[in-house]
């Protein structure tokens, strides 16, 4: 009949009483209809209702929020007020959709006045801010729940970055947000936890998040990706003392262009690369005293930038070509730091700390939401997890679980 009236008269399709708005006034009144009947034990007007304890007693109007916007929907009770519906629970102004669709689009990044804003031009409904901070804060609880949750034994590569977000308490200031993301043995990519750091990015506090890692069931790490934090191979040994910390050659390289001038960069690039390809420790170290002696008497501070960090620089060297691939750099977590960078840009700062790490557990948790990605990714660590298997042979098992 609806289809009919929207073919003969014009209907809308969405939009204040458009088709999909009362055929979902249908389709929630009918449901609500089989329930009473469940409820009371006989069909509308069946006389076998008459004086069997409980009856039909009217309805109730009652404006829910859906994905179509607002409908209104009556609502049955019965004379014993027993009658507890399930498709739209009392007291429910919302179906499950719009908290989904608040939760997706607060992940994405907008405010609760851009996304009542956006409920209010597509849907026509009305959802104040303190209604959608009440939908978000519902996160929290599964939050702790993951953030708390045991670890696999043993992680063959762990990623570890930190990004600035702005937090209002007194003042604006900078906050580390520090995230680690594991490889698992089987080449997943799991996100093992965030944590707010109270000051700039510090070695003494990544002690504090190995710590907390290891207590949640983690004991062992064949190596460990770094930006190259000063400080930082000190904390991971006294946690997991077998562990390799890797420095990022990335983050070396961008690093040394900021003491070259722009139009050395090629040049400079093109002398480093010996160094980060050469096949052996040794041949390394003969390529970097090659560029020492083009490059030192110019940009002395890039020969001492790589001087200091040689020691977590060379460990990938002595590895497989398909270590190598994955280990020299941390664009893997670089990649999840993008997502959360987008979601905080556009917040601008955060009133505390709780909903800074509200808004970026929302972005994690939304990432690929096809799983395309993770087959990407399984796909492309199979390689690497074998060559790990014969180069820490005993160390990686089966089963960590």
């Amino acid at each position: 009949m609806l289809v009919d009236r929207a073919r003969n008269e014009g209907l809308q399709l969405t939009g204040e009483g458009g088709l999909l708005q009362q055929l979902t006034k249908r389709v929630l009144e009918s449901a609500l209809e089989g329930e009473i009947t469940d409820h009371v034990g006989y069909e509308k007007h069946d006389p076998a209702g008459k004086n069997n304890g409980n009856s039909r007693n009217g309805t109730r109007a009652k404006t829910v929020l859906t994905d179509v916007g607002p409908v209104e929907v009556r609502v049955p009770r019965d004379t014993a007020g027993s009658f507890e519906p399930q498709i739209v629970k009392k007291r429910q102004r919302r179906l499950t959709g719009v908290d989904e669709m608040v939760l997706s689009l607060s992940a994405k990044g907008l405010t609760h006045g851009e996304i009542s804003a956006h409920l209010a031009e597509v849907y026509g409904a009305e959802v104040s801010k303190q209604t959608i901070s009440t939908i978000t804060d519902k996160v929290m609880d599964g939050m702790a729940e993951w953030q708390n949750r045991p670890l696999d034994r043993v992680y063959p590569v762990l990623f570890v970055d930190a990004i600035n977000v702005k937090i209002r308490e007194g003042k604006v200031a900078n906050r580390p947000i520090y995230v680690v993301m594991a490889v698992t043995v089987d080449g997943t990519r799991d996100i093992l936890g965030i944590w707010a750091g109270d000051g700039g990015e510090g070695a003494k506090y990544w002690l504090h998040v190995f710590t907390e890692l290891k207590n949640r069931g983690l004991d062992d790490v064949l190596m460990l990706v770094c930006d190259g934090l000063k400080g930082l191979p000190d904390a991971v040994e006294a946690v997991w003392p077998r562990t390799i910390v890797q420095t990022c050659v990335v983050h070396l390289l961008r690093n040394s262009f900021r003491y070259a001038a722009r139009q050395d960069w090629d040049k400079v690039a093109g002398a480093l690369k010996p160094v980060y390809t050469a096949p052996s420790e040794d041949a390394a170290t003969e390529r970097f005293l090659e560029f020492q002696e083009s490059w030192g008497g110019k940009y002395p501070v890039i020969v001492k930038l790589w001087s200091d960090a040689w020691a977590e620089f060379v460990p990938f060297l002595s590895f497989d070509v398909e270590i190598r691939k994955v280990i020299c750099s941390t664009n893997a977590i670089e990649s999840v730091n993008a997502r959360i960078r987008r979601a905080v840009r556009a917040r601008g700062h955060f009133p505390n700390e709780a909903a800074a790490l509200k808004c970026i557990y929302m972005a994690l948790m939304s990432l690929d939401p096809t799983g395309k990605g993770r087959k990407r990714w399984t796909m492309r660590w199979k390689a690497p997890l074998n060559a790990f298997q014969i180069a820490f042979e005993g160390r990686l098992t089966p089963s960590n679980n």
